[in-house]
């Protein structure tokens, strides 16, 4: 039987443990409550820039040890950085979990950022923007975000402005740190077969030393939303256009309404209502969908295509059109169950993904100190109506709420 347990050591940091009996490989990982929205004026993509800079060496090792720790025993280390998180985890076998743990926290607690190759890497998340910047499909969903978010760090694009990164200096990083990194704001996960106390025996050596900083950041929420229709020519040869609004929280009990209308309007599955009715029945787009992302204290909600300059209009009229559906009138019975029963459908499948799933109780168990389980969600979206689903549609998509952004080819 797979369980989850928590636990809060005296410095404030919160281990999470999964316990997967038959398990033969383990996941560790180290999740910090500090991403893009920490950052402050003049720190656009300072989050993600430390993220890349962790590898760069330790007290106790160089990057290439870093990077060859895990990999000549078969496992994975790798880090990610979000709105609202940074994360380090890793893979491997149930025997080589130790080893893991000790090099993630000893990147964690003690990296150098030596000046040389903290520059060097500058060059790299520059790439990587200029590679967002040709593929309008990534770039357009950063560039909404700054739409919706205007004013407010959530709007920050994760990997910054080459500006903004070329003006980092170590201290930059050290700051950020010492702002941001604390054990009370921090969650130690494990997924495996180890036992509870063991996993607790690992956080207390490796991360319950560390003493917590009593002046952890307070967070400014986001608010006073105002819609906007912004409209950018570049050189494409597709119209790309995005509509959307501020969503439900991670917290607010509405979010699981909000996750079956996204997957019955445009989610992943073929037979969503934007797919079947727009893409399959008239061909004039390959790609069309909506979807939605939690913050701590708000969300969003958007809906996307692309399409050749001749079709840009129908289509968006046929979506539209979608969205009116739903505004006006409840979901009948037999649909709205089939559409349920497919989200719970993924909700158990997406449960094989142990790592997935261990980062996801993670961010929950950083964010409101609990972690809810498999059952509980499945509960939650059974009690969802279809009235809700219409009331959510009306709260969120009417024309007026809906902010849009559109890339046209020049």
């Amino acid at each position: 039987m797979v369980t989850s347990e928590t636990v809060i050591l005296k410095n404030g940091l919160k281990v999470l443990y999964e316990h997967h009996p038959t398990a033969v490989v383990s996941h560790v990982a180290v999740m910090v409550k500090a991403g893009t929205r920490d950052e402050g004026k003049n720190e656009e993509g300072l989050a993600h820039y430390i993220e890349h800079c962790l590898f760069k060496g330790t007290k106790n090792r160089k990057s290439y040890h870093i990077l060859n720790r895990l990999e000549v025993i078969g496992g994975d280390l790798n880090a990610y950085t979000t709105k609202e998180e940074t994360c380090l985890h890793a893979s491997v076998m149930n025997q080589y979990l130790p080893r893991a743990v000790e090099l993630i926290a000893d990147i964690f607690h003690n990296s150098i950022f030596p000046e040389k190759e903290i520059e060097k890497e500058k060059d790299v998340i520059i790439d990587e923007i200029h590679s967002y910047q040709d593929t309008p499909y990534e770039q357009i969903f950063d560039d909404f975000e700054g739409q919706v978010f205007k004013g407010h760090t959530l709007g920050h694009p994760i990997l910054g402005t080459e500006k903004s990164l070329r003006s980092f200096k170590r201290k930059s990083i050290v700051d950020f740190i010492k702002r941001n990194y604390h054990p009370s704001v921090t969650v130690f996960s494990v997924s495996g077969s180890i036992g509870l106390e063991k996993a607790i025996a690992l956080a207390e050596e490796f991360f319950g030393t560390k003493k917590s900083n009593s002046k952890v950041p307070v967070r400014t929420k986001y608010k006073n939303y105002k819609s906007s229709e912004v409209e950018i020519p570049k050189s494409i040869s597709q119209v790309h256009y995005i509509s959307g609004t501020p969503g439900y929280a991670l917290n607010d009990p509405r979010r699981y309404t909000l996750v079956l209308l996204n997957n019955l309007l445009g989610g992943p599955g073929m037979n969503s209502r934007l797919n079947l009715n727009v893409r399959e029945k008239y061909g004039f787009t390959y790609t069309i969908e909506s979807g939605y992302h939690t913050y701590s204290d708000t969300g969003i909600f958007f809906l996307y295509f692309a399409t050749d300059q001749k079709h840009f209009n129908k289509t968006l009229k046929l979506a539209n059109q979608e969205l009116d559906k739903l505004c006006d009138k409840p979901l009948g019975d037999k649909l709205f169950m089939q559409y349920r029963e497919q989200l719970l459908g993924q909700i158990m499948m997406a449960q094989e993904n142990r790592l997935s799933v261990m980062l996801s109780r993670s961010k929950a168990f950083l964010n409101f100190g609990s972690v809810i389980s498999v059952d509980e969600i499945r509960a939650k979206v059974k009690s969802v109506s279809a009235k809700d689903i219409q009331t959510a549609a009306k709260d969120l998509l009417g024309s007026k709420e809906r902010s849009a952004l559109i890339y046209k080819p020049v």
